[in-house]
Protein backbone atom coordinates (compact mmCIF):
# COMPACT_ATOMS: atom_id res chain seq x y z
CA UNK A 1 0.00 0.00 0.00
CA UNK A 2 1.03 3.13 -0.81
CA UNK A 3 0.62 7.07 -0.19
CA UNK A 4 2.04 8.55 -3.14
CA UNK A 5 2.66 5.82 -5.53
CA UNK A 6 4.03 7.75 -8.48
CA UNK A 7 6.84 9.54 -6.91
CA UNK A 8 7.60 6.36 -4.16
CA UNK A 9 7.69 3.52 -7.11
CA UNK A 10 9.18 5.79 -9.76
CA UNK A 11 12.08 4.20 -11.90
CA UNK A 12 15.40 4.84 -10.67
CA UNK A 13 16.32 6.77 -13.84
CA UNK A 14 12.99 8.58 -13.38
CA UNK A 15 14.07 9.69 -9.91
CA UNK A 16 17.63 10.63 -10.89
CA UNK A 17 16.46 13.25 -13.79
CA UNK A 18 13.60 14.69 -11.06
CA UNK A 19 16.36 15.33 -8.50
CA UNK A 20 18.58 16.56 -10.67
CA UNK A 21 15.85 19.17 -12.27
CA UNK A 22 15.34 19.88 -7.99
CA UNK A 23 18.93 19.93 -7.97
CA UNK A 24 19.88 22.41 -10.05
CA UNK A 25 16.63 24.40 -9.01
CA UNK A 26 17.48 24.54 -5.38
CA UNK A 27 21.42 25.55 -5.87
CA UNK A 28 19.73 28.38 -8.06
CA UNK A 29 17.80 29.65 -5.56
CA UNK A 30 20.19 29.41 -2.57
CA UNK A 31 23.01 31.16 -5.05
CA UNK A 32 20.44 33.91 -5.51
CA UNK A 33 19.02 34.32 -2.21
CA UNK A 34 21.52 33.15 0.80
CA UNK A 35 24.38 35.07 1.00
CA UNK A 36 26.68 32.45 3.06
CA UNK A 37 26.13 29.99 -0.24
CA UNK A 38 26.99 32.47 -2.69
CA UNK A 39 30.22 32.85 -0.98
CA UNK A 40 31.10 29.57 -0.50
CA UNK A 41 30.21 28.87 -4.40
CA UNK A 42 32.25 32.28 -5.68
CA UNK A 43 35.22 31.36 -3.49
CA UNK A 44 35.31 28.00 -5.38
CA UNK A 45 34.38 29.00 -8.50
CA UNK A 46 31.37 27.59 -8.71
CA UNK A 47 27.88 28.89 -10.41
CA UNK A 48 24.74 27.38 -10.65
CA UNK A 49 25.61 26.69 -14.39
CA UNK A 50 28.45 24.67 -13.44
CA UNK A 51 25.82 22.08 -12.01
CA UNK A 52 25.22 19.59 -14.91
CA UNK A 53 25.00 15.84 -13.10
CA UNK A 54 23.78 14.53 -9.84
CA UNK A 55 27.44 13.68 -9.86
CA UNK A 56 28.39 17.50 -9.72
CA UNK A 57 26.89 17.52 -6.20
CA UNK A 58 30.38 16.24 -4.75
CA UNK A 59 32.16 19.14 -6.34
CA UNK A 60 30.04 21.76 -3.21
CA UNK A 61 30.72 22.78 -0.08
CA UNK A 62 29.69 21.31 3.06
CA UNK A 63 27.38 22.77 5.47
CA UNK A 64 27.57 22.15 9.07
CA UNK A 65 25.83 23.10 12.14
CA UNK A 66 27.95 25.47 13.29
CA UNK A 67 27.08 27.01 9.78
CA UNK A 68 23.69 27.48 10.70
CA UNK A 69 24.72 28.80 14.65
CA UNK A 70 26.80 31.02 12.42
CA UNK A 71 24.14 32.46 10.47
CA UNK A 72 21.85 32.49 13.71
CA UNK A 73 19.09 32.92 13.60
CA UNK A 74 17.96 33.70 10.14
CA UNK A 75 20.78 34.26 7.80
CA UNK A 76 20.52 30.91 6.40
CA UNK A 77 16.71 31.60 4.73
CA UNK A 78 15.95 31.32 0.93
CA UNK A 79 13.16 33.58 1.50
CA UNK A 80 11.92 36.87 3.10
CA UNK A 81 10.08 36.16 6.84
CA UNK A 82 7.02 37.49 5.34
CA UNK A 83 7.15 33.88 3.49
CA UNK A 84 7.74 31.64 6.28
CA UNK A 85 4.95 30.75 8.27
CA UNK A 86 6.65 28.29 11.10
CA UNK A 87 9.90 28.43 12.77
CA UNK A 88 11.64 25.76 14.94
CA UNK A 89 14.63 25.69 16.59
CA UNK A 90 16.67 22.87 18.47
CA UNK A 91 17.45 23.51 22.26
CA UNK A 92 20.34 24.82 21.55
CA UNK A 93 24.67 23.79 22.78
CA UNK A 94 25.43 27.21 24.05
CA UNK A 95 22.39 29.58 24.61
CA UNK A 96 21.76 29.50 20.82
CA UNK A 97 19.58 27.31 18.95
CA UNK A 98 20.05 26.07 15.21
CA UNK A 99 16.75 27.56 13.63
CA UNK A 100 14.74 26.47 10.47
CA UNK A 101 11.76 28.02 8.86
CA UNK A 102 9.34 26.42 6.65
CA UNK A 103 7.11 28.42 3.96
CA UNK A 104 2.98 26.86 3.62
CA UNK A 105 4.91 24.87 0.90
CA UNK A 106 7.48 23.05 3.12
CA UNK A 107 4.40 22.39 5.24
CA UNK A 108 2.58 20.89 2.92
CA UNK A 109 5.61 18.45 1.68
CA UNK A 110 6.43 17.61 5.78
CA UNK A 111 2.96 16.66 5.88
CA UNK A 112 2.72 14.47 2.72
CA UNK A 113 6.08 12.91 3.89
CA UNK A 114 4.47 11.99 7.24
CA UNK A 115 1.36 10.67 5.52
CA UNK A 116 3.94 8.48 3.05
CA UNK A 117 5.32 7.18 6.76
CA UNK A 118 2.43 6.66 8.49
CA UNK A 119 0.72 4.60 5.31
CA UNK A 120 4.36 2.17 5.65
CA UNK A 121 3.41 1.45 9.28
CA UNK A 122 -0.48 0.72 7.87
CA UNK A 123 -2.08 3.84 8.54
CA UNK A 124 -5.14 4.68 7.17
CA UNK A 125 -7.88 7.56 7.05
CA UNK A 126 -10.03 5.07 10.04
CA UNK A 127 -6.47 4.76 12.43
CA UNK A 128 -6.62 6.42 15.67
CA UNK A 129 -3.11 8.23 15.75
CA UNK A 130 -2.04 8.99 19.44
CA UNK A 131 1.45 11.16 19.49
CA UNK A 132 3.43 11.03 22.07
CA UNK A 133 6.13 13.16 20.68
CA UNK A 134 6.99 16.39 22.39
CA UNK A 135 5.14 19.94 20.55
CA UNK A 136 6.62 23.29 20.52
CA UNK A 137 9.74 24.22 19.54
CA UNK A 138 10.78 20.23 18.92
CA UNK A 139 9.64 18.94 15.10
CA UNK A 140 8.63 15.66 16.42
CA UNK A 141 5.12 16.31 17.70
CA UNK A 142 3.69 19.08 15.26
CA UNK A 143 5.39 17.26 12.26
CA UNK A 144 3.66 13.90 12.81
CA UNK A 145 0.41 16.01 14.07
CA UNK A 146 0.03 17.56 10.73
CA UNK A 147 0.77 14.45 8.58
CA UNK A 148 -1.71 12.47 10.50
CA UNK A 149 -4.08 14.71 10.25
CA UNK A 150 -3.10 14.92 5.87
CA UNK A 151 -3.72 10.74 6.28
CA UNK A 152 -7.33 11.64 7.45
CA UNK A 153 -6.49 9.97 10.55
CA UNK A 154 -7.56 10.88 13.87
CA UNK A 155 -4.93 12.26 16.19
CA UNK A 156 -4.86 12.31 19.75
CA UNK A 157 -2.17 15.10 20.28
CA UNK A 158 -1.29 13.98 24.05
CA UNK A 159 3.08 15.04 23.59
CA UNK A 160 5.00 12.99 26.14
CA UNK A 161 4.52 12.51 30.09
CA UNK A 162 1.56 11.54 31.96
CA UNK A 163 2.27 8.07 31.55
CA UNK A 164 -1.31 6.82 33.14
CA UNK A 165 -3.54 9.22 31.14
CA UNK A 166 -1.99 8.32 28.25
CA UNK A 167 -2.34 4.59 28.83
CA UNK A 168 -6.33 5.07 29.73
CA UNK A 169 -6.76 7.23 26.96
CA UNK A 170 -5.13 4.37 25.20
CA UNK A 171 -7.82 2.58 25.80
CA UNK A 172 -10.96 4.85 25.92
CA UNK A 173 -10.09 5.86 22.86
CA UNK A 174 -8.72 3.16 20.83
CA UNK A 175 -5.27 4.04 19.87
CA UNK A 176 -3.96 1.44 17.02
CA UNK A 177 -1.14 3.61 16.15
CA UNK A 178 1.38 4.94 18.58
CA UNK A 179 4.23 7.51 18.31
CA UNK A 180 6.81 8.69 20.25
CA UNK A 181 10.58 7.36 21.69
CA UNK A 182 10.82 3.58 21.69
CA UNK A 183 12.06 3.95 25.18
CA UNK A 184 9.24 6.06 26.13
CA UNK A 185 6.65 3.20 24.18
CA UNK A 186 8.65 0.31 26.36
CA UNK A 187 8.29 2.36 29.74
CA UNK A 188 4.38 2.44 28.97
CA UNK A 189 3.95 -0.81 28.24
CA UNK A 190 5.73 -1.75 31.67
CA UNK A 191 3.49 0.79 33.31
CA UNK A 192 0.42 -0.86 31.24
CA UNK A 193 1.44 -3.99 32.60
CA UNK A 194 1.82 -2.89 36.01
CA UNK A 195 -1.70 -1.60 36.17
CA UNK A 196 -3.29 -4.97 34.13
CA UNK A 197 -3.30 -3.72 30.67
CA UNK A 198 -3.65 -6.92 28.61
CA UNK A 199 -2.31 -4.97 25.16
CA UNK A 200 -3.22 -8.34 23.32
CA UNK A 201 -6.91 -7.17 23.62
CA UNK A 202 -5.78 -3.52 22.23
CA UNK A 203 -6.89 -2.43 18.70
CA UNK A 204 -2.85 -1.18 18.77
CA UNK A 205 -1.11 -2.43 15.43
CA UNK A 206 1.91 0.18 14.94
CA UNK A 207 4.42 1.96 16.74
CA UNK A 208 6.07 4.24 14.65
CA UNK A 209 9.05 5.31 16.71
CA UNK A 210 12.11 7.39 16.61
CA UNK A 211 14.30 10.22 17.78
CA UNK A 212 16.95 8.11 19.52
CA UNK A 213 19.00 4.88 18.74
CA UNK A 214 16.98 1.56 19.09
CA UNK A 215 17.99 -1.95 18.19
CA UNK A 216 16.35 -4.98 16.90
CA UNK A 217 16.61 -6.66 20.72
CA UNK A 218 14.29 -3.47 21.58
CA UNK A 219 12.40 -4.32 18.28
CA UNK A 220 11.27 -7.92 19.72
CA UNK A 221 10.59 -6.44 22.90
CA UNK A 222 8.18 -3.31 21.72
CA UNK A 223 6.38 -5.72 19.48
CA UNK A 224 6.23 -8.72 22.26
CA UNK A 225 5.14 -6.12 25.01
CA UNK A 226 2.90 -4.18 23.16
CA UNK A 227 1.18 -6.64 20.68
CA UNK A 228 2.12 -3.84 17.53
CA UNK A 229 4.47 -3.37 14.59
CA UNK A 230 7.56 -1.55 15.66
CA UNK A 231 9.14 0.49 12.63
CA UNK A 232 11.87 2.80 12.62
CA UNK A 233 11.42 6.14 11.59
CA UNK A 234 14.35 9.28 10.89
CA UNK A 235 14.38 12.65 10.57
CA UNK A 236 16.19 15.55 11.81
CA UNK A 237 14.95 19.22 12.12
CA UNK A 238 17.39 20.81 10.27
CA UNK A 239 16.52 18.88 7.49
CA UNK A 240 12.75 18.53 8.32
CA UNK A 241 11.80 17.21 10.97
CA UNK A 242 10.50 12.90 11.47
CA UNK A 243 9.65 11.54 7.90
CA UNK A 244 12.86 12.29 6.22
CA UNK A 245 13.14 8.34 5.96
CA UNK A 246 10.93 5.61 7.49
CA UNK A 247 10.58 1.82 7.20
CA UNK A 248 8.05 0.18 5.81
CA UNK A 249 6.73 -3.19 6.87
CA UNK A 250 9.52 -5.16 5.45
CA UNK A 251 12.00 -3.53 8.18
CA UNK A 252 15.06 -4.07 6.10
CA UNK A 253 15.92 -0.19 6.26
CA UNK A 254 14.44 3.12 6.49
CA UNK A 255 13.20 4.57 2.74
CA UNK A 256 14.80 7.97 2.36
CA UNK A 257 12.60 9.66 0.09
CA UNK A 258 14.60 10.73 -2.44
CA UNK A 259 12.59 12.92 -4.28
CA UNK A 260 13.02 15.38 -1.61
CA UNK A 261 16.36 14.67 -0.62
CA UNK A 262 19.73 13.32 -2.21
CA UNK A 263 21.89 11.31 0.71
CA UNK A 264 25.40 10.43 0.74
CA UNK A 265 27.50 8.64 2.75
CA UNK A 266 31.15 9.76 3.23
CA UNK A 267 34.14 8.97 4.97
CA UNK A 268 33.83 11.41 8.40
CA UNK A 269 37.93 11.95 8.33
CA UNK A 270 38.19 12.80 4.48
CA UNK A 271 34.84 13.89 3.59
CA UNK A 272 35.20 11.43 0.29
CA UNK A 273 31.86 9.70 -0.87
CA UNK A 274 31.92 6.16 -0.28
CA UNK A 275 30.14 3.72 -2.30
CA UNK A 276 26.85 2.15 -1.55
CA UNK A 277 26.78 -0.13 1.40
CA UNK A 278 29.93 1.02 3.26
CA UNK A 279 29.19 2.77 6.60
CA UNK A 280 29.97 6.14 6.87
CA UNK A 281 28.22 9.80 7.83
CA UNK A 282 25.18 10.48 6.13
CA UNK A 283 24.90 14.01 4.38
CA UNK A 284 21.72 14.95 3.49
CA UNK A 285 21.06 17.83 0.46
CA UNK A 286 17.34 19.04 0.43
CA UNK A 287 15.62 19.67 -3.21
CA UNK A 288 12.53 20.39 -2.12
CA UNK A 289 12.56 23.00 0.69
CA UNK A 290 11.97 26.85 0.17
CA UNK A 291 12.70 28.67 3.31
CA UNK A 292 15.16 26.51 4.24
CA UNK A 293 17.54 24.30 2.02
CA UNK A 294 20.54 22.71 3.13
CA UNK A 295 23.15 21.99 0.62
CA UNK A 296 25.02 18.90 2.03
CA UNK A 297 24.98 18.92 4.66
CA UNK A 298 26.31 17.09 7.93
CA UNK A 299 24.29 15.12 9.30
CA UNK A 300 26.58 13.51 11.92
CA UNK A 301 24.64 10.16 12.27
CA UNK A 302 26.43 6.86 10.89
CA UNK A 303 24.88 4.83 8.73
CA UNK A 304 24.99 3.00 5.68
CA UNK A 305 23.06 2.99 1.80
CA UNK A 306 21.35 -0.28 0.75
CA UNK A 307 20.68 0.09 -2.33
CA UNK A 308 19.04 -3.79 -2.92
CA UNK A 309 15.17 -3.19 -4.24
CA UNK A 310 12.69 -3.21 -1.31
CA UNK A 311 10.42 -6.50 -1.40
CA UNK A 312 7.90 -3.59 -0.73
CA UNK A 313 7.84 -2.26 -4.39
CA UNK A 314 9.10 1.09 -3.46
CA UNK A 315 12.23 2.52 -5.01
CA UNK A 316 14.15 4.95 -2.90
CA UNK A 317 17.43 3.76 -1.14
CA UNK A 318 17.57 3.08 2.58
CA UNK A 319 19.14 3.75 4.86
CA UNK A 320 20.14 0.80 7.89
CA UNK A 321 20.14 1.59 11.53
CA UNK A 322 21.94 5.04 12.93
CA UNK A 323 25.07 2.76 14.73
CA UNK A 324 26.24 6.40 16.46
CA UNK A 325 27.74 9.39 15.72
CA UNK A 326 30.80 11.25 14.12
CA UNK A 327 31.03 13.67 17.22
CA UNK A 328 30.50 13.54 20.71
CA UNK A 329 26.38 13.85 20.40
CA UNK A 330 24.36 11.92 22.63
CA UNK A 331 20.71 11.76 22.47
CA UNK A 332 18.89 11.35 25.78
CA UNK A 333 14.88 11.27 25.47
CA UNK A 334 15.08 12.50 22.27
CA UNK A 335 16.77 15.31 22.97
CA UNK A 336 20.46 16.11 21.70
CA UNK A 337 22.78 16.69 24.39
CA UNK A 338 26.57 17.86 24.14
CA UNK A 339 29.04 17.79 26.47
CA UNK A 340 29.98 21.22 25.40
CA UNK A 341 26.44 22.06 27.16
CA UNK A 342 27.86 21.49 30.57
CA UNK A 343 30.97 22.24 30.17
CA UNK A 344 29.63 26.21 29.27
CA UNK A 345 27.34 25.87 32.82
CA UNK A 346 30.33 24.88 35.03
CA UNK A 347 32.31 27.77 32.98
CA UNK A 348 29.44 30.26 34.09
CA UNK A 349 29.69 29.39 37.47
CA UNK A 350 32.93 29.08 38.32
CA UNK A 351 32.61 27.29 41.51
CA UNK A 352 33.96 24.02 40.53
CA UNK A 353 36.63 22.11 38.90
CA UNK A 354 37.05 21.65 34.68
CA UNK A 355 36.66 17.82 35.61
CA UNK A 356 33.41 16.15 34.67
CA UNK A 357 31.12 13.17 33.53
CA UNK A 358 28.37 12.92 31.83
CA UNK A 359 27.11 9.00 32.92
CA UNK A 360 23.93 7.95 31.12
CA UNK A 361 22.13 4.84 32.07
CA UNK A 362 18.57 3.26 31.00
CA UNK A 363 16.55 2.35 33.71
CA UNK A 364 13.16 1.05 33.58
CA UNK A 365 13.26 1.67 29.72
CA UNK A 366 13.94 4.98 30.73
CA UNK A 367 16.96 7.49 30.15
CA UNK A 368 18.62 8.72 33.40
CA UNK A 369 22.05 11.23 32.73
CA UNK A 370 23.70 11.95 35.99
CA UNK A 371 26.45 14.66 35.64
CA UNK A 372 29.49 14.10 38.07
CA UNK A 373 31.34 17.53 39.02
CA UNK A 374 34.66 17.52 40.67
CA UNK A 375 34.69 20.55 43.46
CA UNK A 376 37.20 22.87 44.31
CA UNK A 377 39.30 21.44 47.45
CA UNK A 378 37.97 24.28 49.51
CA UNK A 379 34.54 23.89 48.98
CA UNK A 380 34.49 20.42 50.65
CA UNK A 381 35.44 22.59 54.10
CA UNK A 382 32.19 24.19 53.52
CA UNK A 383 28.82 23.22 55.36
CA UNK A 384 26.77 20.55 53.77
CA UNK A 385 24.40 23.17 52.63
CA UNK A 386 26.58 25.17 51.06
CA UNK A 387 27.30 21.77 48.91
CA UNK A 388 23.62 21.18 48.87
CA UNK A 389 22.91 24.59 47.42
CA UNK A 390 25.41 24.52 44.67
CA UNK A 391 24.01 21.48 43.73
CA UNK A 392 20.64 22.63 43.42
CA UNK A 393 22.07 25.52 41.19
CA UNK A 394 23.98 23.65 38.75
CA UNK A 395 21.09 20.59 38.57
CA UNK A 396 18.09 24.09 37.68
CA UNK A 397 20.53 26.00 35.19
CA UNK A 398 21.75 22.51 33.68
CA UNK A 399 18.01 21.26 32.80
CA UNK A 400 17.23 24.78 31.53
CA UNK A 401 20.01 24.64 29.04
CA UNK A 402 19.13 20.76 28.39
CA UNK A 403 15.83 21.02 28.35
CA UNK A 404 15.99 17.85 30.03
CA UNK A 405 16.73 16.96 34.15
CA UNK A 406 19.53 15.44 35.15
CA UNK A 407 21.21 14.40 38.94
CA UNK A 408 23.99 16.47 39.53
CA UNK A 409 26.17 14.66 41.91
CA UNK A 410 29.68 16.76 43.05
CA UNK A 411 32.61 14.52 43.73
CA UNK A 412 35.67 15.04 45.48
CA UNK A 413 39.15 16.29 44.00
CA UNK A 414 40.90 13.74 41.22
CA UNK A 415 37.70 11.35 41.48
CA UNK A 416 36.87 11.55 37.52
CA UNK A 417 39.45 9.62 35.74
CA UNK A 418 42.22 12.14 33.93
CA UNK A 419 43.52 11.42 30.31
CA UNK A 420 46.61 12.25 28.27
CA UNK A 421 44.68 12.46 25.02
CA UNK A 422 40.93 13.53 24.44
CA UNK A 423 38.96 14.07 27.91
CA UNK A 424 36.30 11.28 27.97
CA UNK A 425 33.18 13.02 29.34
CA UNK A 426 30.67 10.62 28.64
CA UNK A 427 30.34 6.85 29.79
CA UNK A 428 27.43 5.51 28.66
CA UNK A 429 25.63 2.45 29.94
CA UNK A 430 22.85 2.26 27.99
CA UNK A 431 22.46 -1.40 26.53
CA UNK A 432 20.16 -0.16 23.18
Amino acid sequence: MYWDREHETMSREQLRALQLERLQLTIERVYRNVPFYRQRFTEMGIKPSSIRTLEDLRRLPFTTKQDLRDNYPFGLFAVPMSDVVRVHASSGTTGKPTVVGYTQNDINTWAELIARSLVCAGGTKFDVVQNAYGYGLFTGGLGLHYGAERLGAAVVPVSGGNTQRQLMLMQDFGTTILTCTPSYALYMAEEGQKMGLDFKKMPLKAGIFGAEPWSERMRRQLEEKLDLMALDIYGLSEIMGPGVAMECAEKQGMHIWEDHFIPEIIDPATGEVLPPGEEGELVITTITKEAFPLIRYRTRDITRLDTEPCPCGRTHYRIRRITGRSDDMLIIRGVNVFPSQVESVLLEFGETEPHYLLVVDRKANLDYLEIWVEVAEHMFSDTVRKLEDLEQRLRERIESVLGISARVKLVEPNTIPRSEGKAKRVVDRRQI
